[in-house]
């Protein structure tokens, strides 16, 4: 978040102009319920923040990879929790490819691979395709692998995942969440999607930001 006056996203007082560019945060914002008066946001990231310095946005909300690359982490003012506001499935994640006949060059970096990454990437992918939506459709994910203990004390990985569809104005939003094995990655991502459709998460998947001319900032 970058706001103006140093405030944090709690702080900013109802009707204050937000700006983003990813209708699955504008639909987050507005479901907190706030009162914030979310924009769809274009430009370059000079141009995004300039907006806040200049007055015309109360805020926005940008990638802190892309402000780190520029050079501008200081004009956060908050770095948003990412359960509150959940990410893009998979957003994040690296991925490399190679030619599919080129045996050593993939032997090579299958080295770098995560397997807890691998793991929440395909939780998060598979939710994303049982709810059969689009990449700008208002649909959040986060996954992780995390260490538990079961009765005895042992130790053992458990992936978790969170999920959430909302719909663009604001006015309903569906979470859920599940547990289980890491090895069951993907079906964990499909059956939590299948428990979001049966919440009713179709009909907000379907519905897209109305159009509305000289709204976008």
């Amino acid at each position: 978040l970058v706001a103006r006056d140093g405030l944090v996203l709690g702080e900013l007082p109802a009707d204050a102009k937000v700006g983003t560019s990813a209708p699955r945060r504008i639909a987050q914002l507005r479901a907190l319920g706030q009162g914030l008066d979310v924009r769809p946001l274009r430009g370059n990231l000079d141009t995004r923040i300039g907006k806040v310095a200049s007055g015309e946005l109360d805020a926005v909300i940008v990638a802190r990879a892309g402000l780190a690359r520029i050079g501008r982490l200081d004009v956060v003012t908050e770095a948003l929790d990412p359960v509150q506001l959940l990410p893009a499935p998979a957003q994040g994640a690296l991925a490399v490819e190679c030619r599919s006949g080129d045996t050593d060059l993939a032997a090579s970096i299958a080295t770098l691979d995560d397997a807890h990454s691998r793991a929440a990437v395909a939780a998060e992918r598979g939710l994303l395709a049982e709810l059969e939506a689009g990449c700008t459709a208002p649909v959040g994910a986060i996954a992780e692998v995390v260490e538990s203990i079961d009765e005895d004390g042992r130790i053992f990985d458990e992936l978790s995942l969170r999920g959430c569809v909302a719909a663009i104005d604001g006015s309903d939003t569906i979470r859920a969440s599940i547990v289980g094995s890491p090895d069951r990655a993907e079906e964990l991502g499909r059956e939590l999607a299948r428990e979001l459709l049966d919440l009713g998460a179709r009909e907000l998947v379907s519905v897209t930001e109305p159009a509305q001319g000289g709204s976008h900032v």
